[in-house]
């Protein structure tokens, strides 16, 4: 199997800071969410899911059910990131070509791996049997080991760092709760968030300084229009919750200072 390419340095350290951060690409398969027929829910649970185990998801990328398109995705997005994650294409129609293309990229075959089948055969005794259509969920890059899907018996793949799981959110939901603790990562990042009505272009400078200032966070300004009135909240990020509390005090100090209303929380 190729040899995982290790993340820039630019991805690896917080700006200014020793502090090892891990990150992680999405690439969601599938010409249905590209179509509009179906909305994707994974990248939300995948990136809940990621911060808890200390990692940021960086990247995410929506590709047609093209091998090519595939392959040239998860080279790219995995060979910049610790970690790749895939959703999407491992069934067992035709187009479910999410296996080959990862086989392709990592340059190995693809073959039936004989605890998948196992399990397969096992799952399906009582529905009809294993057909040759379900024994395609059996198929995996040469090499990778398997994912535990406790809901529909199918199992994810794990390649080295790359790990290739179903589409539907509730199975996907599943495979992350079997690597729940498996994957090494940093601190989790915490937040405080602090809103008020007020048009962000108005406090750019306080924000801007408030982030320049403090060593170790990242401020995220999301405006809204509410009640005929504009608005935004302001979500401040960090590994360490006393200074990412430090951070949204100070910030509310000084839009206070500028006569603004701060509510704690958000609006």
């Amino acid at each position: 199997m190729r040899a995982h390419i290790a993340a820039p340095r630019a991805f690896r350290y917080a700006a200014g800071m020793d502090e090892r951060i891990w990150t992680a690409a999405l690439v969601v398969i599938g010409d249905e969410i590209l179509s509009g027929r179906t909305q994707d829910r994974n990248v939300a649970q995948l990136a809940t899911w990621l911060n808890v185990q200390g990692i940021r998801l960086a990247e995410v990328r929506v590709v047609a059910d093209v091998e090519d398109a595939i392959v040239a995705a998860v080279t790219e997005l995995g060979g910049r990131n610790d970690y790749l994650f895939t959703t999407g294409g491992i069934g067992p129609t035709h187009d479910d070509i999410t296996v080959d293309a990862i086989a392709r990229a990592l340059g190995v075959g693809v073959v039936i791996h004989p605890k998948a089948r196992a399990i397969l055969e096992r799952y399906y005794e009582t529905r009809g049997g294993l057909t040759e259509a379900r024994l395609r969920m059996a198929r995996v890059p040469d090499g990778a080991t398997l994912i535990e899907n406790r809901v529909s018996g199918a199992p994810g793949i794990r390649c080295g760092n790359w790990f290739v799981m179903a589409g539907v959110p509730h199975i996907t939901a599943g495979m992350l709760d079997a690597l729940t603790g498996t994957l090494e990562g940093g601190r989790p990042v915490v937040s405080e968030t602090i809103g008020g009505w007020v048009a962000e272009s108005e406090i750019a400078d306080i924000l801007r300084a408030v982030e320049k200032e403090t060593e170790g966070v990242s401020i995220g300004s999301y405006p809204f229009f509410r009640e005929g009135r504009v608005g935004a909240n302001f979500v401040v990020r960090a590994t360490d919750a006393d200074v990412a509390r430090a951070c949204a005090a100070e910030l509310t100090r000084r839009l206070e200072a500028d006569g603004r209303e701060v509510f704690a929380g958000g609006v």
